[in-house]
């Protein structure tokens, strides 16, 4: 597999080397004046049951109240279809991982409010995320809560099935999860309201000037 997989990198590098990469007329700055905001990418983190979805999908919510441009980029729904192809070894969550960074970093070059869902249990991973979106456009945000709590949560019977042996390399069971050591915002899931940690988000898009202070607007 390994024989393989090094087949593929060498068939890529050389392939790259007959590639330009093109500029276009519009810039960053053009496209974040049309949108009114600023493009960034919040990389939720944290364990499986952490919250992370709920948090993120919460947060969407409140930005397009705002008539914000945002877009939820959720671990799970990314592995239905762009992600379908990989599987769950070390070598393909880090794929997994680096290619929702580059995803995530063209929503943000677009004047998008990309926000993600992923685990990415490993801080080389996000780190090459940060990388990649900008370090003053990406901010990680851990969402914290101990596995105790969130295995007690189990919604998706994950914690139950890896006990059981039935799924490997499960991340806070079988495979590791590096916390991140300076994370932007740092929210303990277990006692924070969904609400209370969607206005810690919102107030650090404030601070950094991604977006400018404005009311909801009804959509009802």
């Amino acid at each position: 597999m390994n024989d393989r997989r090094d087949d593929r990198s060498e068939k890529t590098q050389a392939a790259a080397r007959n590639l330009t990469y093109q500029h276009g007329s519009v810039g960053r700055v053009e496209r974040e004046v049309v949108a009114g905001q600023r493009g960034c990418v919040l990389w939720l983190t944290g364990l499986s049951g952490s919250g992370k979805s709920t948090i993120a999908h919460a947060t969407e919510k409140r930005l397009i109240r705002e008539r914000r441009l945002c877009y939820v980029l959720d671990g799970d729904n990314i592995r239905h279809g762009l992600n379908a192809d990989l599987g769950f070894s070390p070598e393909e969550r880090s794929e997994n991982i680096r290619r929702i960074g580059e995803v995530a970093a063209l929503f943000a070059d677009a004047g998008l409010i990309a926000i993600v869902a992923f685990i990415a249990p490993t801080r080389a991973g996000r780190d090459q995320a940060r990388s990649r979106a900008g370090r003053e456009r990406f901010f990680e945000i851990f969402i914290d809560a101990p596995i105790a709590v969130c295995e007690a949560r189990d919604p998706k019977g994950l914690y139950q099935k890896a006990r059981a042996g039935e799924i490997a390399e499960f991340t806070g069971v079988s495979a590791p999860y590096e916390e991140p050591e300076n994370p932007e915002l740092r929210i303990r899931s277990d006692g924070t309201s969904i609400d209370d940690a969607v206005e810690r988000i919102h107030e650090l898009l404030v601070q950094r000037s991604i977006i400018d202070p404005r009311p909801e607007v009804a959509t009802s």
